[in-house]
């Protein structure tokens, strides 16, 4: 079975198989050919040949299927789509990201350039964790994010730190998968989609790739990309990145550092069977302001943030996160007699202590051991705080088996993880450098202990699988399936998250979970599907921080979406083209009532979703090619009849590429339409639309020096024209409730610096 290790297709996880066996190609001209292929190579280890694969294709679908991976275009395209996918997705090559985002930058600003996908970095690329991700409207916690196949993410919400895991040198493609995929795609939240990350692969051959990179706000990157080429006859080879970080940030005293290392060895067993080890470690120290008002933007700046007075709540050294994670995973993929095994067991971990200003934003005035009205204090003129911490662990396990059966394929699989929580935070007294409490027992501002919340959680999760794909003709299927899910979540707090009492409780749901997708190749350049599914997110832990959660767990449903469908792609020599229209139904939105002194959570409502989304890269000829992609969407709450926050009613892309031989160059402004938040129940303002462009250039040569392969210099100019206009609601105050925003990051750059050695 050929094994394609093209970077720019990436499937849904029930396929990526498929990706490693398909290898057909168009024939291109020699210099677009060759254009791509320099323009592909921004650095070592950037083959997207994932040992991920979690099933086979019958070889009967192949006939008549087309992915151009050997296509100029689909080298230097920033998005595309895929002509074996069954849902929309945009798939975001090494070239793209190696070229267009800052080297301080993580997946998100990759995804941001992809239709119906809007993020907000206040503090520059990657220089805080990003605080918005929407995808159609669905947020950050409502789709999954996966690392070379592995869904991963804080189990009480399903967020992500976009900052805390892999980096962008890390990283060879990003694929944004609009939808919940088949019964095969695995995660909490297939709700909103998948976000696929795929790592760094070994090369055949020994290399040293080192970098620097230094920008706007202080900012300097050092790392060093480490090949080793195969090391023996079995064909071992690996892969390391070491880097290290640092930068002020856009943000006034938002400064952060960074050290990640990746790492990944792969070791052949036989002709049929591969051995992958893979591991990523980073710690991270950053000042985290919470956004600014509009009083605080129009008197001190878009940037306003934290400052350096330590009698002030906004004190940076009050307001910061230290972070490290970690992450490792054995995988193993076997091929035989029509069979294929794909197994890979793996865990992570998450270790957060943070400190923050009781009231950033000055609205709650000093006093520490205050009496619980917040007044009558011992300390009048103390800043208050509060010091918290935030662990997990997950361990878990993806068995994949799939076998060629009649006219098809079926597979079949299960997916286990459990992560272990622990949660405390209480209040601090920052001038004394201790709790707020004496020995006499006194309480805190606003509270009669100063713990509040000491507590343990876990979730268990298990999704069985099993779909069958019937190969009607050569260029026909048909995937069916379906994927039980079971969840138990468990809490043991000695002081409970907001109601400060003591809780031990679990409680255990599940869903049924069926799809179907039609797939139609018309020519081996053009393709179609048609795709109806049901996706799911699991219940958010905050179900459980009240005082009696059974009241409400009688009829009480995990959310759900009903998903429709269909798109094409088209992709020949010169030009990639995908389109495709959705409706997708959100039922069972959980909301809460106070009814005396409970809280009780119930099913109600929902979302209806409808949209459009094309993207489309065109080779004009002498280098030149023109990007463009466009959505339209709509979002409406069934209960009010409301717009859904956080959903742009559009969003388009537009830029220029250019590459011939050493050189690359881009201009890619992208457009964010109008959004809609909700302050308080008397505010629902709208964020007008914004655009923002950004340039990047780079030349590699060949200095004529022993054991120097090429040498590479890069240049970035992101928000070329000055844009630092508020674009996102960041939350509100403590003491009003007085909004509070983020603002586009101003005009920055990024100089950097690479070379192949040896």
């Amino acid at each position: 079975m050929t094994r394609s290790t093209h970077a720019l297709y990436r499937c849904p996880p029930a396929y990526l198989a498929l990706c490693l066996a398909v290898a057909l190609s168009n024939p291109v001209s020699a210099q677009d050919a060759g254009n791509a292929t320099n323009a592909q190579t921004s650095g070592p280890g950037t083959s997207n040949n994932s040992s991920n694969s979690t099933s086979t294709k019958n070889a009967k679908t192949l006939e008549g299927l087309q992915v151009n991976a050997n296509s100029a275009v689909t080298a230097i395209a920033p998005t595309q789509g895929s002509t074996i996918a069954t849902q929309p997705q945009s798939i975001i090559g090494s070239t793209y990201i190696q070229e267009n985002i800052p080297p301080t930058g993580d997946y998100t600003d990759a995804m941001a350039i992809s239709p119906s996908v809007y993020t907000i970095a206040p503090n520059g690329p990657g220089l805080m964790e990003t605080q918005v991700a929407s995808i159609r409207g669905f947020q950050d916690g409502q789709y999954n994010v996966t690392f070379d196949g592995i869904p991963w993410g804080d189990s009480n919400d399903f967020t992500h730190h976009s900052t805390s895991y892999f980096t962008n040198q890390d990283t060879s493609s990003v694929t944004v998968d609009r939808g919940p995929g088949t019964a095969g795609t695995l995660g909490d939240a297939t709700f909103g989609g998948t976000v696929s990350v795929e790592s760094l692969n070994p090369t055949n051959d020994f290399n040293l790739h080192p970098y620097v990179s230094l920008g706007s706000w202080e900012t300097a990157v050092e790392g060093a990309v480490i090949n080793t080429g195969k090391l023996n006859s079995s064909g071992t080879s690996a892969v390391i990145n070491v880097q290290n970080g640092s930068s002020d940030g856009y943000l006034t005293d938002a400064g952060q550092r960074r050290q990640n290392v990746f790492a990944k060895v792969v070791q052949p067993l036989g002709d049929n069977t591969t051995l992958t080890f893979g591991g990523m470690w980073n710690k991270i120290n950053q000042y985290v302001p919470l956004g600014a008002t509009k009083a605080q933007i129009a008197e001190y700046g878009p940037n306003y943030a934290l400052n350096d007075n330590p009698n002030s709540q906004s004190y940076y050294r009050y307001n910061q996160d230290q972070i490290s994670t970690y992450m490792g995973y054995v995988g193993l993929h076997s091929e035989f007699d029509g069979w294929t095994l794909d197994n890979k067991a793996y865990t992570y971990a998450y270790n957060h202590y943070g400190y923050n200003g009781l009231d950033p934003n000055g609205e709650t005035p000093n006093g520490t051991f205050c009496n619980g009205k917040g007044d009558d204090c011992l300390y009048p003129d103390n800043v208050p705080g509060q010091h918290m911490r935030n662990w997990y662990r997950s361990w878990g396990d993806i068995l994949r088996v799939s076998k060629e059966l009649g006219p098809g394929e079926i597979r079949t699989g299960v997916w286990y993880d459990k992560q272990d929580n622990l949660r405390w935070q209480y209040e601090f007294d920052d001038t004394l450098d201790q709790p707020a409490i004496n020995t006499t027992g006194q309480p805190t501002k606003g509270s009669d202990s100063p713990v509040d919340r000491f507590m343990t959680d876990s979730l268990r999760t298990i999704q069985p699988f099993v779909e069958y794909q019937w190969n009607i003709t050569d260029q026909a299927y048909l995937v069916g399936g379906v994927k039980y899910e079971d969840f138990l979540r468990d809490i043991d707090s000695l002081y409970n998250q907001k109601t400060g009492l003591p809780l031990d409780y679990s409680k255990e749901w599940n869903a049924t979970l069926p799809s179907a997708a039609f797939h139609y190749s018309f020519t081996s350049d053009w393709t179609a599907y048609a795709q109806w599914a049901k996706g799911f997110l699991a219940p958010n832990l905050n179900l459980f921080y009240v005082t009696n959660p059974s009241i409400s767990d009688a009829s009480l449903q995990p959310e759900k979406t009903t998903n429709w469908q269909l798109g094409t792609t088209w992709t020949s020599d010169r030009l990639t083209l995908s389109g495709d229209v959705y409706k997708i139904d959100f039922n069972n939105f959980i909301q809460s009532v106070k009814v005396g002194a409970n809280t009780i959570f119930y099913n109600g409502g929902g979302v209806h979703y409808t949209g459009v989304e094309l993207e489309g890269t065109y080779m004009l000829g002498g280098g030149f090619s023109v990007y463009a992609n466009g959505s339209l969407n709509r979002a409406i709450q069934t209960a009010s009849n409301t717009w859904n926050p956080n959903t742009p009613h559009k969003t388009a892309a537009l830029g220029m590429i250019y590459t011939n031989g050493s050189v690359y160059a881009s201009l890619i402004d992208k457009f964010v339409g109008k959004t809609y938040y909700t302050a308080n129940a008397n505010d629902d303002t709208p964020i007008g639309g914004y655009a923002v462009t950004n340039f990047t250039a780079s030349y590699k040569f060949d200095p004529h020096m022993t054991d120097v392969k090429d040498f590479k210099v890069g240049f970035q100019i992101n928000n070329l024209f000055n844009n630092t206009h508020i674009d996102a609601l960041a939350g509100t105050t403590v003491a009003d409730s007085t909004p509070l925003f983020w603002t586009i990051p101003a005009r920055n750059f990024n100089f950097t610096v690479s070379a192949d050695l040896f």
